[in-house]
Parts: C-alpha cells; structure tokens; sequence
C-alpha cells in the first residue's frame, strides 16, 4: 500500500467517525498520522487536513483534540513554508525581468550623438546650411523628450523596486499577496484543487465529490454528489456538524449493495431519497437523518410512506378509517355468525349474505363482510 493509499484510508475512517459521532480508535489513528512523513503534496492530493479539523471540532476526548490541533499547526507551518518559497522566487524572477536602467544608458547618449554628426556634415556642406540647423533643432527636441521619457522610466523603476522591497520586508499576508499578484499572472484554478488543505469541511456546497470518495463509476459519483446536495439543503448540516459527503456515500453504498447495478431501479431509489430529503414541507427527514436519528442504511432501504411527512401520515390514516366507515355503513342486512374467519384481522365476528349470481343449478355465492375491519371477500 502506498503512502497516498495509506492516508486515504485513515481518511475516510476518520469521515466515518464524524459521520456517526463515533470517536473510538480515532487517537490511534491521529498517532500513526503524527509519525507520518507528511508533504505538502500528500497534504493537497488525499485532503487529510479537513478529516483531522473535523475531529477536532466534534470529539469530547482533550487527547484527540490536543493531538489534532499539534497535527493542524505542523502542516499550516508546512503550508507556510511552500507559501514563503514561492513568493521569493516570484520575487526573484521579477528583479530579473525588469533590471534598473543605468543613468549613462547608450538610449541617453544616443541623441547626443546625432547633433555632432549634423555639425560635421554642415562643415562640409555650407550650401544646406538652414536646412541642417532645422534637423539640428528638430532632433534637439526629440533628445528633449527621449530624455523625459527615459526620466519616467526611471522614475517608474524605482517604484517598482520600492514595492518588491516593502512587500520583500512587510510581514502581512497582505503585502506578500500583492508582491505575487505583480510579479507573475494568476493561473485558473479547477474546482478540484482546494485553496487549502485545512479549510472547513463546509466549503462549498456544489463542489466536485472528493478523491477519496470516488468510485470509479461517474453515475454513482453522480448520484453521490445529488444526495450530498439534498443534505445540504437550507444547511441544516452547519448546525449538526455533520459530513454531507460521507454520508452520501454511505446511502449510496447500502443502495448500490442492494441492488448490486446501475439500472432503473438504481436510479429511481436514488431518486426517491433526494426529492424526499430536499422536501421542503417535509424537513423533519432530512434533520433526523444528519443527527443521526434515522440511520444511513434504514434511509437507503425506507419505502415512500415512511418517508412520508407526519401530516400525510395522519392524513393516511384519516382516509384508512373513513374508508373503513363507508363499507361498515354500505353493508345491508345480513346473518351474523362466528363461523367465518376474517383473513385480514383474523377474528371471527362476521356478516354474510347468499345471493344467486349464477345460473339455478349452481350453488349460490356468499358475501362475507367482517364487522371488525371492514374487509369483504366471496366465495361459492
């Protein structure tokens, strides 16, 4: 196992914790990270830094908190260290890019030069005399405002130096993200790459689904992200601290586990749960499954009318009686008996009439009705 594997598992064990609010063996785990020999490319490609901050934040235990914030601040001075070498070669390739233009440049001394010439040239031709002093005007003029225009230059160099060196000295974040800003263009960045490996787990709401949760298969990757997204809604999660994206992925492996394919019956349970989590006159479902009062894989298998909201349930139940009611009060006159068994309720307090539906020499049919539940059968 590579050491990029082995982070990935610690990981995701680590996103389970949290997920079910289950800290046992997690000091274990954030021992054997303390003893790992941690890169800043480790750090941004397996995202260990938010699993770690999420312990932090939810377990009770001082050790593990202790432990995870001594982790934290090693590779926040890690990231700092990356961060510091990379504005001083910035600040290197700047000075070598724009050098100070020297007082005695050959762009000063070159219009100087021009005027001599014209005086040699008007020494040996006197009969284009006015025509020589009017081109010896003209290019005083331009040397004029060549030489402001190298002053400005100048002037505009020294500026720039003066910036590298208060962005050089300044200890802010600040002056060191102007002096990037200046010395090199920004480069786009994919959603993939996170700003930092320690930020929140709530970053972002419709971000990308991270490596380490990945299947491999992009319609589950999708279905992941959908069911993330449906736990994020009104960001009930920020107040329970729960991992949305752990979570999706556990649902979607009961599901997946289930089935065990991609198809339309895949599809529609996983679509069943999303619109049912996002259900806005039912949000009871989504809070109790994010504090974790309705388990991930009861959420994966729950049928519509348990998802139900608790209204349409009593209004269920209001019909199932009414129902009940019409038929009781729809029976006609009948012979009461305890003869009959009832296949629903299984009691025996029945009513039930013979009628001819058939022809004469057919025995008749007998309308059973059950007093206590309601149910109707027949039989000949």
């Amino acid at each position: 196992m590579t050491r990029e594997e082995d982070l990935l598992r610690i990981a995701k064990k680590l996103d389970k914790m949290v997920s079910r609010n289950n800290m046992d063996g997690a000091l274990d785990l954030l021992r054997e990270l303390k003893d790992f020999n941690m890169t800043l490319k480790l750090l941004q490609d397996t995202r260990i830094g938010m699993s770690v901050n999420g312990i932090r934040k939810h377990c009770t235990d001082e050790d593990v908190v202790n432990l995870a914030k001594i982790l934290i601040k090693n590779w926040k001075k890690l990231l700092e260290s990356a961060q510091n070498q990379k504005s001083e070669r910035s600040n290197e390739v700047k000075n070598g890019n724009h050098p100070s233009k020297p007082s005695g440049s050959p762009n000063r001394t070159s219009p100087e030069r021009e005027p001599r010439k014209d005086s040699t040239d008007s020494k040996k031709l006197h009969s284009r005399k006015l025509s020589l002093d009017g081109r010896r005007d003209r290019d005083s003029t331009d040397s004029k405002s060549s030489h402001h225009v190298l002053k400005r230059q100048s002037s505009e160099s020294k500026m720039e130096r003066r910036d590298s060196t208060n962005s050089r000295s300044g200890s802010s974040p600040q002056a060191k993200k102007f002096s990037e800003s200046k010395s090199k263009p920004e480069t786009p960045k994919t959603p993939t790459t996170p700003t930092s490996p320690l930020s929140p787990s709530f970053s972002s709401g419709m971000g990308p689904l991270s490596p380490r949760l990945q299947t491999g298969d992009s319609i589950r990757d999708k279905c992941i992200e959908m069911l993330a997204a449906a736990l994020r809604t009104d960001d009930d999660h920020k107040d329970y601290g729960a991992n949305c994206e752990g979570m999706a992925a556990e649902i979607e492996d009961h599901i997946y586990q289930e089935i065990r394919a991609t198809d339309m019956k895949y599809k529609n349970r996983v679509r069943s749960r999303i619109s049912n989590l996002k259900d806005p006159k039912n949000p009871n479902l989504r809070k109790n499954v994010l504090a974790g009062a309705i388990e991930l894989s009861r959420i994966a298998t729950m049928s519509a009318e348990e998802m139900a909201s608790d209204e349409l349930k009593q209004l269920r139940n209001v019909l199932t009686q009414e129902a009940i009611r019409e038929h009781q009060m729809a029976k006609t006159g009948g012979t009461t008996t305890d003869l009959l068994q009832c296949g629903k309720c299984k009691k025996k307090n029945c009513t039930y009439n013979q009628v001819q539906t058939r022809s004469a020499d057919e025995p008749m049919t007998t309308f059973v009705l059950c007093n206590e539940c309601g149910n109707r059968w027949k039989f000949c």
